[in-house]
C-alpha cells in the first residue's frame, strides 16, 4: 500500500465529524506555580453527579449539564483540594479556567473512576513524585516490574526485562521521550536498540506506561508494552549539582532556567540543563566512562488557542570494558569476581535531537496535536563474547557500528462528542518514520584497530507509516469502553556494500485491533478487561538478505484486572494476563544472523501497592510472576532463556516538612533458565540501595549508597560456549557481568 493511500485516508478520516450537543462546559486545569496543564486531575460535578480526568492539554468536557447552579470540585496528588461554584443559564456553553494551588502530597486525592488507564496513571504520579532520580537507570525503573541490567561498561544499552520477556535492549518494548522513538530499528548490535543514557533524569516530569499490546499509539516493538517519558516545560528553580563518590565518580549538573520567573504573565519558558558524568567503575580494569548531555527547551502559549514546544540536545559517551566472564574463571581463580579476559572492549555513541510540537485548541470539542522530529545518531561498540573460540590467535572481537539519520511526524486529532447521551472521545492519528542507517557493520577485529574480516556491511534505508483510530466510549459514570484499529506500513530496503551493493527493497503492512473495558463497582474499585493485537517488526537485514518468512510477527494479549482503593490512603493494582508471539527471534548482531524461536507463550499475574502509612512515610511494593513456554518445543525443552519467572521492586520512602527525605528500597529477581531445558540457571539476587537528602533554604546536601549490604551479585547472565586462550575445547556455561558492590556517592546542590 502506497503512502499517499495512508495520507488521503488520514484526511478522509479527519473530515468525519460527528452531530454534537452544544450544550455543555467546557474547562481547563493549570498549575498555578507554574502554569503549565494538570494531566490526570480528578473533575467531579455537583459532588458527583458527573466526573471526568482533564486529558492531555488539561482540559475537561461536560454535555448536557442542565441550566441553574453546580459547583466543580478537582482533586490531583500534590494539589490542594480545589471547589468552586458556577451557574448555568440556558444556551449558554461555559468555558472554565481552574488554578490548582501545590499542597502537601496525600492519596487521599486519587479518585477511581471508570476512565482509560487510571491504575498505570496514578501509579506513575505517585512514583515520579516520591522517588529520587539520578541516574538514566533509575528513570527506566519507575515502571513497576521493570528490570534492567547493565553489561558493557556502562555506556551500553541496558538489557531490559518486563512481563516475562528478556527484552535484550528493546525488542519487545516501545520507549519514547517526548514523543520521539527512542528505539532503533535494525540497529547494529540489535533490534529496537534503545538507549536512554542522553536523557537527563532530573528534567523528566512524567512517565506514562502501559502494558501489553492495547494501545493505538504505540505500533512497532510495543507487545510486552511502553513507555513514555515526557520533560518538564519549566523550571521551577535553577540548580546546579556536584556529585561525587567511589571508584573516581564525579557528576555535575546544571538546570538554568532563561526567563523571569516573576513574571505575572507566564506565556512562555525557556530552560537549558547540561550533565557530565565520569567514573572509573567498579572493575579491576578502569572503565574510563565520560558521558555529556546538553539540553534546552522552550515553550510559548501563542494567542488563547496554541502551545509551541521546542527542544534540542545533544549527548556523547565513551567508554572501556571489562565484558561477560566466564563463571568457570572466577571459581578457578584465574580472575577475580571484577576481573576481564578481555579488557579491551568498549565503545562510543552520541546522539543529537531536534524536536518541534504544537498543539491547538480547535473549538470546545476538539485539539489538535502536530509533532515533528529529527535524530543524528552515531554508534561503536567492540565486544568479545567467545574469546578464542573462532580465533584462537587474535581472538574473537567483534565491532558493531553505524551512522544514522531519523526522522518523523506525529500527529492526531482529538474531539468530545455527545452521541445519544454516550460521551465520545475520538483520536486520529498519523505517524511516519524514516530510518537512514549508513555503513552498518559488523566486523571480526583485533584490539579495536586491526579489521581481519568484515561480516556485514551494507545501508539500510527502513519506513514505517502509521494510521490509526481511537474511541472512548463513556456509556455512565460507571462504564467505559475504549476500542482501537491500527494501520502500519513498512518499507524495508538494504543495500549488502560486500556483494552486489544495490537496493533491494520489500513491503509489508499489519493491521491491530484493540478493545479495553473500564468499569466503576464502587467509589473504591474499578475492573478492567483488555484484549489487543501488537507486533514486533525483523530487522531489515534478515528481511532482505536472509529472506525471512516472518516480517511482522503478531503478538495477541489479554489483560483482566482492577484497581481498588481499600483505604483513603491505599491503592492497590493486579493483573492476571496472558501473551501469545507467533515468532519470537531477535537479531543476533553479534553474530550477523537471525535466531527464530517459534510461537511462545507468556502468562502471569502483576500486583502493585502504594501506602501513605503516616503524614511523611510511604511504602511501595510491585511483585511479578510470569510462566513463559515456547509453544512448538516438547514439555522440558520449552523454556525460554533468561525469561524472569518472579521479581519484586518496593521500598519506604520519607519526606518531611522540615525538608529531610530518604528512602530505602530493594529489588530481587528469582532464578530463571539460561537455556532451553533449564539444566543451566541464571542466578537470583536481591540487591538495597539507600539514600538521605536534606534541604536548608537553597541548599542541599544527600548520600546514596547502592548495595548497602555489599552482597555479590551477578547483574547480566548469559549461557555461552566459549573458549580461553589455556583451553583445548569450548565450554559452554554461565558468562556473566558482576553488579556493583557498595557504592557510596555524595551529593550537593545549590537552588536558585
Amino acid at each position: 500500500m502506497k503512502i499517499q493511500f495512508i495520507l488521503s485516508l488520514f484526511a478522509s478520516l479527519v473530515c468525519i465529524q460527528l452531530n454534537s450537543q452544544t450544550t455543555g462546559i467546557k474547562g481547563k486545569v493549570i498549575d498555578l506555580a507554574t502554569n503549565e496543564f494538570v494531566i490526570g486531575a480528578a473533575v467531579i460535578l455537583d459532588e458527583g453527579s458527573m466526573q471526568t480526568l482533564t486529558n492531555a492539554t488539561g482540559q475537561y468536557f461536560f454535555e448536557n449539564v442542565p441550566t441553574g447552579a453546580h459547583s466543580i470540585t478537582i482533586e490531583y496528588i500534590g494539589f490542594e483540594k480545589y471547589t468552586t461554584s458556577f451557574g448555568v443559564n440556558e444556551g449558554e456553553n461555559p468555558i472554565l479556567l481552574h488554578s490548582l494551588k501545590p499542597g502537601v502530597f496525600e492519596l487521599d486525592a486519587v479518585q477511581v473512576t471508570a476512565e482509560p488507564e487510571i491504575a498505570s496513571e496514578v501509579i506513575s504520579a505517585v512514583d515520579i513524585k516520591l522517588r529520587t532520580i539520578h541516574s538514566s537507570q533509575d528513570v527506566l525503573q519507575l515502571v513497576p516490574g521493570l528490570f534492567i541490567a547493565q553489561h558493557a561498561g556502562g555506556g551500553k544499552a541496558e538489557q531490559i526485562f518486563l512481563r516475562g520477556f528478556d527484552i535484550d535492549h528493546g525488542t519487545d518494548i516501545a520507549i519514547t521521550t517526548d514523543g520521539m522513538p527512542v528505539n532503533m530499528v535494525s540497529h547494529a548490535h540489535g533490534q529496537g536498540y534503545a538507549d536512554l543514557h542522553y536523557l537527563i533524569p532530573e528534567t523528566v516530569d512524567l512517565v506514562h506506561f502501559g502494558k501489553g499490546p492495547y494501545h493505538t499509539h504505540y505500533g512497532n516493538l510495543a507487545t510486552a508494552g511502553y513507555v513514555g517519558f515526557q520533560s518538564r516545560n519549566r523550571l521551577e528553580e535553577s540548580t546546579i549539582a556536584l556529585e561525587l563518590g567511589q571508584f573516581n565518580t564525579f557528576r555535575g549538573l546544571g538546570m538554568i532556567n532563561l526567563l523571569n520567573q516573576n513574571s505575572e504573565v507566564k506565556t512562555q519558558n525557556a530552560y537549558i540543563a547540561g550533565e557530565y558524568l565520569s567514573t572509573d567503575g567498579y572493575f579491576e580494569s578502569p572503565q574510563n566512562f565520560k558521558r555529556l548531555s546538553l539540553f534546552g527547551k522552550y515553550n510559548a502559549s501563542l494567542g488563547k488557542n496554541h502551545f509551541l514546544t521546542g527542544s534540542l540536545s545533544t549527548f556523547s559517551s565513551s567508554w572501556d570494558a571489562s565484558g561477560q566472564i566466564p563463571l568457570r574463571a572466577v571459581e578457578s581463580g584465574e580472575i577475580g569476581f571484577f576481573g576481564a579476559i578481555d579488557d579491551t572492549e568498549g565503545g562510543l555513541t552520541s546522539r543529537s535531537n531536534a524536536n518541534l510540537q504544537l498543539n491547538s485548541t480547535i473549538n470546545n470539542h476538539s485539539f489538535l496535536k502536530n509533532q515533528v522530529f529529527y535524530n543524528r545518531y552515531d554508534f561503536e561498540l567492540y565486544s568479545n563474547f567467545t574469546f578464542f573460540l573462532e580465533d584462537s590467535i587474535n581472538g574473537d572481537q567483534i565491532k558493531q557500528k553505524e551512522s544514522r539519520n531519523l526522522f518523523g511526524y506525529n500527529g492526531s486529532y482529538n474531539r468530545n462528542d455527545m452521541l445519544g447521551g454516550i460521551g465520545l472521545q475520538t483520536e486520529i492519528g498519523l505517524q511516519y518514520r524514516q530510518d537512514m542507517s549508513n555503513d552498518n557493520e559488523l566486523s571480526h577485529t583485533a584490539n579495536k584497530t586491526l579489521i581481519i574480516e568484515r561480516l556485514a556491511f551494507g545501508d539500510i534505508r527502513e519506513a514505517n507509516a502509521g494510521v490509526y483510530v481511537n474511541e472512548t466510549f463513556r456509556f455512565s459514570e460507571n462504564v467505559s469502553i475504549n476500542a482501537g484499529l491500527r494501520f502500519d506500513h513498512f518499507q524495508f530496503s538494504y543495500k549488502d556494500q560486500l556483494t552486489d551493493n544495490v537496493f533491494k527493497t520489500v513491503n509489508d503492512q499489519i493491521i491491530s485491533p484493540k478493545l479495553n473495558t473500564y468499569v466503576k463497582i464502587s467509589d473504591a474499585v474499578q475492573v478492567f478487561g483488555n484484549i489487543g493485537y501488537g507486533f514486533h517488526s525483523n530487522d531489515s537485514r534478515v528481511v532482505l538478505a536472509q529472506q525471512a518468512t516472518e516480517t511482522l510477527p503478531r503478538a495477541l494479549g489479554i489483560d483482566i484486572g482492577t484497581f481498588w482503593k481499600p483505604a483513603p490512603r491505599l491503592i492497590l493494582n493486579a493483573t492476571l494476563w496472558h501473551l501469545d508471539l507467533d515468532q519470537e527471534f531477535v537479531y543476533v548482531g553479534d553474530a550477523a544472523v537471525v535466531e527464530p524461536s517459534g510461537r511462545t507463550r507468556r502468562m502471569g499475574i502483576e500486583f502493585s501497592g502504594r501506602w501513605q502509612i503516616l503524614e511523611w512515610l510511604y511504602a511501595d511494593a510491585d511483585f511479578n510472576y510470569t510462566k513463559a513456554i515456547a509453544l512448538d518445543e516438547a514439555n522440558g525443552e520449552n523454556f525460554i532463556p533468561l525469561a524472569p519467572r518472579f521479581s519484586s521492586i518496593g521500598g519506604l520512602t520519607v519526606q518531611t516538612k522540615n525538608k529531610w527525605s530518604g528512602s530505602i528500597r530493594y529489588r530481587y529477581l528469582g532464578d530463571r533458565p539460561a537455556n532451553e531445558d533449564n539444566s543451566v540457571v541464571a542466578e537470583g539476587y536481591t540487591v538495597v540501595d539507600a539514600l538521605l537528602s536534606y534541604r536548608i533554604n537553597k541548599f542541599e546536601f544527600g548520600i546514596n549508597i547502592d548495595n548497602i549490604f555489599d552482597v555479590r551479585w551477578r547483574e547480566a547472565q548469559f549461557d555461552t560456549e566459549s573458549r580461553l586462550q589455556n583451553e583445548v575445547e569450548p565450554v559452554s556455561e554461565i558468562h556473566f557481568t558482576a553488579g556493583t558492590p557498595f557504592n557510596l556517592r555524595a551529593r550537593f546542590a545549590y537552588h536558585f
